[in-house]
């Protein structure tokens, strides 16, 4: 009896030692493996678990090994799931729920009876009913656990029938070695590619005697096995003749931000001390989220700065009007953004938080905290890392109001391989232009929407009424100039010009609104400390300026202005301009210096209702004319404004297309 125990010890031992190994290489195998998953989107719904639906899942015995890199994807989507696999009694069956085990893989035992001798199968099909009715999927291998190989046995369409839930059919293939077993299991081999496919969900027929044609399961099954092979051949050849050009530089950049990773904080840190922070908010830069995540589906949108956030304002709205039960996670770059996000998103669906920098372990923390059902960037905002930890995690991601400027055209042709891999998997993108389209297109972006610049279809800016009204009274009949945007260097050329202007209205009231309002205080000591809306000050008949250093009143100063100048455009400054639809909405005449190049496209389009001014001289000159000519200044102001509003509809249109990726 001793001996019995001591045997019984060491066969104990040796069994733990030989289930760590294989978990151990299992595990280094497979997460090794660059996997991409083909699931069919309705599948997805049921894989995934959406509002509690269940499926039996169904693959070959021989894929039984990469089936945790499945499981491993439908945990990102859906950390809720919970998973159950029908395993046989035997020493394999037992061995096998061992390995997979601590990977929140739960095995139920038992087989087909066979013979007279009982092997647990009804007790089975009961825990699998039980189990798929309490929200778990139930995956089984139809010709397991003994054959013959891809003969599919009755079980998993009785199983289906008996709970009234799909069965979702797979395939899989990667870099493996075919065992010498029955059914020629793959055993998978590091460092490879690997493809997942899913068919289409198939409903058994309520009557047990009558065998609908279309769900043939066998068929289906070895349909996806060779579509899975044929996909995983084609990638593996296309790795090697690519590798130079996609697998190097995204891993290089992924590389550089986790070395960058530790001295991130400490930037952050400087960034906050010196206001473009906000305290309290710095780890949200760092994928830390500051809220829980709301229950339900989530719609994400990526909005960089001011520009961006207002732009997909209308689209926002548009979805939460479709659909009454999504929450909106909204995040910015920047400060001045989050603040818009505040003041104009204000609704009890959208969240805002800060975007991670595009750091791996920050992005995946993010995606992993707010698993959103489809991600919306917008304009420019292509980040490798995010971009690619949405893919890996089969989330639908779309560019709308796609912009690629020559400059960013040029750097990305550079690294051709990165473009492509960022842009190939985009469900579709929606250009601002034609040109943008074809300079997309080029980099890998193959779906496409009809291009349209989502900011002509922004409804107006808002203008309290009463506080116009009030404002009005305090300006009286002054001619108002509104310098609206304006950056470094182009408020001395405004004074400048308001000098000159005054010589012919000498009451002219000159209100200056800075991109960022923290200068406000530095523009004001400079002109002869000028009243700061900021302080709530307001000017008196001897200003000759007013800085409006505040966020969200933008409209306001428009309404309040004869005529605007748009900055960030003017030789003194950078520049690329700022969005000349928001002064012409509210019926404002525009100019604009000939530096706006990031808006070259809407000037186009405004063409001879904008004027281009080059200087003070030029600026006052046409200051003056706008003043002295209200017939044609009301002209200019109707013909841009019907430019700026010509596409009403594409929000409501483009939200449409958004929703259906969530379903």
């Amino acid at each position: 009896m001793a001996v019995a125990r001591v045997w019984k010890s060491v066969r104990g031992l040796f069994r733990s030692i030989a289930v760590g190994a294989i978990r151990a290489y299992l595990g280094f195998a497979l997460r090794t493996t660059r996997w991409t998953f083909r699931i069919d989107p309705q599948s997805y719904l049921y894989l995934t678990s959406q509002e509690g639906r269940t499926a039996v899942v169904v693959f070959w015995h021989e894929v039984l090994l990469l089936t945790p890199a499945l499981w491993w994807w439908v945990e990102r989507q859906n950390p809720a799931v919970h998973l159950r696999v029908l395993v046989s009694r035997n020493s394999d069956g037992r061995v096998i729920a061992d390995v997979v085990a601590p990977w929140r893989i739960w095995s139920i035992a038992g087989s087909s009876n066979t013979r007279g001798k009982s092997k647990g199968g009804a007790a089975a099909m009961l825990r699998m009913r039980a189990s798929l009715l309490h929200g778990c999927l139930v995956a089984i291998t139809p010709d397991g656990p003994c054959g013959p190989r891809r003969q599919t046995q009755q079980g998993a369409e009785a199983l289906a029938r008996l709970v009234g839930k799909p069965v979702i059919p797979m395939g899989a293939s990667c870099r493996a070695i075919r065992l010498k077993s029955w059914d020629k299991m793959f055993f998978p081999l590091p460092f490879g590619r690997g493809v997942f496919v899913s068919g289409a969900p198939l409903w058994p027929t309520p009557d047990c005697q009558k065998q609908d044609p279309a769900f043939n399961l066998q068929t289906h099954m070895n349909n996806l096995m060779e579509q899975a092979q044929v996909e995983q051949q084609h990638a593996t050849a296309g790795h090697i003749a690519l590798r130079p050009q996609v697998t190097c530089p995204s891993q290089i950049w992924n590389g550089v931000g986790a070395l960058l990773a530790p001295v991130l904080p400490l930037y952050l840190r400087w960034r906050q001390s010196k206001g473009k922070e906000v305290a309290g908010r710095v780890r949200e830069k760092m994928g830390f989220a500051a809220c829980p995540r709301p229950s339900g589906k989530l719609l994400w949108f990526h909005a960089a700065s001011v520009g961006e956030a207002l732009s997909i304002l209308p689209l926002v709205q548009a979805c939460l009007r479709q659909n009454a039960h999504i929450t909106i996670l909204v995040t910015t770059g920047t400060v001045t953004a989050s603040t818009i996000v505040a003041q104009r998103f204000a609704h009890d669906r959208v969240v805002h938080q800060f975007m991670p920098l595009d750091v791996p372990r920050w992005c995946q923390r993010f995606l992993n905290h707010w698993a959103p059902q489809a991600a919306v960037f917008t304009e420019s905002e292509l980040w490798p890392t995010v971009l690619g930890a949405c893919h890996a995690r089969n989330l639908p991601v779309v560019l709308v109001n796609g912009r690629m400027s020559a400059s960013s055209f040029r750097f990305w042709q550079r690294v051709p391989g990165v473009a492509q891999r960022m842009l190939a998997p985009f469900a579709w993108v929606s250009a601002r232009t034609e040109e943008d389209a074809q300079r997309l297109r080029s980099l890998g972006a193959n779906s496409q929407l009809s291009p349209g610049d989502l900011k002509t279809a922004a409804p107006p800016l808002p203008v309290d009424a009463q506080v116009l009204a009030d404002l009005r009274a305090v300006i009286g009949e002054r001619p108002v100039f509104v310098a609206a945007s304006t950056h470094a260097g182009e408020e001395e050329v405004i004074a400048r010009a308001a000098h000159i202007i005054r010589q012919t209205y000498p009451n002219l009231l000159s209100i200056i609104v800075p991109r960022h309002p923290e200068r406000g205080a530095d523009i004001a000591s400079r002109l002869n400390s000028a009243p700061r809306r900021a302080q709530n000050a307001l000017p008196t008949e001897r200003d000759a300026f007013w800085v409006c250093d505040t966020l969200g009143e933008l409209g306001l100063f428009f309404k309040l202005g004869d005529c605007a100048f748009i900055g960030n455009s003017l030789p003194v400054c950078p520049g690329g301009g700022h969005n000349p639809f928001e002064p012409a909405r509210l019926g404002c005449v525009v100019a604009t210096g000939p530096r706006v190049q990031n808006f070259e496209e809407a000037y186009q389009a405004l063409h001879e209702c904008v004027q281009v001014v080059q200087d003070e001289q030029s600026l006052a000159a046409w200051v003056v004319r706008m003043l002295s000519c209200p017939e044609e200044r009301a002209v200019l102001a109707h013909q841009a404004q019907a430019v700026a509003t010509v596409n009403a509809t594409m929000p409501d249109d483009l939200a449409h297309q958004i929703l259906e990726l969530i379903w």
